[in-house]
């Protein structure tokens, strides 16, 4: 089949091949002959070469090397001249030329001597016949070689063939995104929030989709269905971070043939700019408002995309952290949550963003209702903990009466609690206020607040991204560890609740400790081992990640003269600056 192959279509354009040279010397006589005639009609006719060949034979360079090269060398001129007639003359006429060319080259197009010059035919035509492209479709080898300007031609009608190669790059796309979460690498400053989205969109996955879809609307909108429809069936919020990143790659590169038909463009624009910041300032909030503000009667539609894209963890992220910091201001300002319009704006923009699943799924597309309670109720409280922070440090600071020191408030107002497990934007917020906490180091709030988080609005306390930001900011508290009270609070209290039934929770507490298993208390530390054992129906993850800390307290054991110095290289840690706290 392989020689086949090297000579597949030369019969139906009357060229000689192989089989009619081997056809000629088993009929005839006078084989020799037979073979300079077969040379001399099928050879390169052109008349001042025939005195020139007898030369190459005396330098021994055989014929099959000639002709190689004189087919290479034309080879590659026609591929110069296919590309220069691709951006040549009136359109209808470079076209129609290539049509042609088309249609008398492609026989050839499984010779693999020839197939380069046909695919590149193909690639530069806005529309390759659908005859052509059906034939191209069927045949495996020819597919794979076909130019992707060609495949998104193919694609474009057959959403289950594009599926099928998309499908992998977004299988991809999810296991980087938890492998970030849940890597060993347990940092403050570096995070799952840290790289700008422009460099997240230099990522393979963004770069290939980039690739695939072109300029063509129809593909753009088959990934937008498919980002849709996983998002639906697995609630996984990462199919909204790359709905997001797609339309800006695309709009990095200027393909306004999509990004002026995408109604969420401007929008998402403006929040780009804002996550790149980590905050929303004053002048894009009026901007971002503008574009909800504008949405028009009988367009409610596009509250769904633009839900998908504020429900993306980025967004969210930014718009908690610019929610903190705007209360913090309003306790300097004196001023209630109710009288911000910007504090406002936040809270609708995170309200759009949680509610993307239940609007999607519903196809109901109208902004969900504030609570009122949210804005009067809970916020104030959050404010209260701040002042009862200031308090608590100007009082320290005062001269101690008889009375003896005044403790920091222990509890928790009932209310909080509840907020946390019956309002989904409460809690999110709630939970942001105790990583700007943690990140200040403020051991008394953060032990204050914890119980509060063993019952949240569907887990949320036990997701992977709050995991993954709670055990970097408290690798900050590092020195706490080693008292009975904290690790008692956090790991019995907190983590340990939650672990038998939440394998995700039972990793991210093994990461904590790999990095932090030095600063813990032995007999505490010993006790955690113990229960932190996988059982049978524990993953592959968690088995590693323990052998990863039995292995480290085994070393620990064997070396205890290490042990002494270690803390003494960390004692300096804790008085390195931190950067600003947002």
């Amino acid at each position: 089949p392989g020689r086949a192959a090297m000579y597949a279509g030369l019969q139906e354009l009357g060229v000689a091949n192989g089989e009619d040279l081997k056809e000629t010397l088993t009929n005839c006589t006078e084989p020799l002959k037979a073979i300079e005639q077969f040379q001399t009609e099928n050879g390169v006719l052109l008349p001042s070469l025939q005195s020139a060949l007898p030369f190459l034979d005396l330098h021994g360079t055989p014929r099959l090397e000639f002709h190689q090269s004189v087919f290479d060398e034309l080879r590659e001129k026609l591929l110069e001249r296919v590309s220069a007639i691709a951006l040549e003359g009136k359109v209808e006429e470079r076209y129609k030329k290539l049509e042609d060319l088309l249609e008398k080259s492609f026989s050839l197009v499984k010779m693999p001597s020839i197939q380069p010059v046909v695919m590149c035919v193909m690639k530069h035509l806005p529309k390759v016949p659908e005859k052509k492209l059906k034939l191209v479709m069927a045949d495996k080898d020819l597919y794979k070689a076909c130019a992707v300007e060609v495949k998104r031609q193919i694609w474009q009608d057959n959403q289950a063939l594009f599926g099928d190669e998309v499908s992998p790059l977004l299988k991809q796309y999810i296991l980087e995104k938890e492998n970030i979460l849940f890597s060993n690498d347990i940092s403050v400053l570096h995070n799952f929030f840290s790289p700008s989205p422009k460099t997240r969109r230099q990522g393979e996955v963004v770069q290939k989709l980039t690739q695939m879809i072109g300029k063509n609307v129809k593909l753009y909108d088959m990934v937008l269905q498919f980002l849709r429809t996983l998002f639906l069936r697995t609630r996984n919020v990462h199919y909204c971070t790359l709905r997001a990143e797609l339309l800006m790659s695309l709009h990095d590169l200027e393909i306004s043939e999509i990004c002026t038909v995408d109604p969420c463009h401007k929008f998402t624009w403006c929040l780009d700019a804002c996550i790149r910041e980590k905050f929303v300032d004053n002048k894009r909030a009026r901007e971002l408002q503008g574009f909800l503000d504008g949405v028009k009667k009988g367009q409610e539609q596009v509250l769904g995309d633009l839900s998908m894209i504020l429900c993306d963890p980025f967004a969210i992220n930014t718009l908690a952290l610019s929610t903190i910091r705007h209360l913090q201001d309003l306790v300097g300002q004196d001023t209630l949550p109710r009288e911000s319009p910007d504090l406002l704006l936040l809270l609708r923009m995170l309200s759009l963003g949680q509610g993307a699943w239940d609007m999607i799924d519903s196809q109901v597309f109208k902004e969900p209702k504030m609570e009122v309670e949210l804005i009067t109720k809970f916020l104030p409280m959050l404010m209260s903990f701040v002042v009862d922070d200031h308090t608590f440090n100007v009082d320290q600071k005062l001269p101690s009466e008889e009375k003896g020191p005044i403790p920091y408030p222990s509890a928790i107002p009932e209310a909080f609690t509840k907020f946390l497990q019956e309002n989904r934007i409460a809690c999110e917020i709630g939970l942001y206020y105790i990583l700007h906490i943690t990140k200040q180091r403020n051991k008394n709030a953060f032990l204050r607040l914890l119980p509060a988080l063993v019952e949240t609005f569907s887990d949320l306390a036990f997701s992977d991204i709050f995991l993954h930001l709670l055990t970097g900011n408290l690798t900050l508290l590092g020195d706490e560890f080693a008292l009975e009270e904290f690790c008692t609070s956090l790991f019995d209290g907190f983590f340990l609740t939650a672990c038998s039934r939440k394998e995700n929770v039972h990793r991210h507490v093994l990461r904590l400790l790999l990095h932090l298993h030095h600063k813990v208390a032995p007999a505490k530390l010993e006790s955690l081992q113990k229960a932190l054992e996988p059982t049978k129906q524990s993953g592959e993850a968690v088995k590693d990640l323990y052998n990863q800390l039995t292995e480290k307290l085994e070393l620990r054991k064997s070396s205890p003269a290490e042990v002494t110095e270690t803390p003494s290289m960390e004692l300096p840690l804790p008085t390195v600056p931190t950067p600003a706290s947002r």
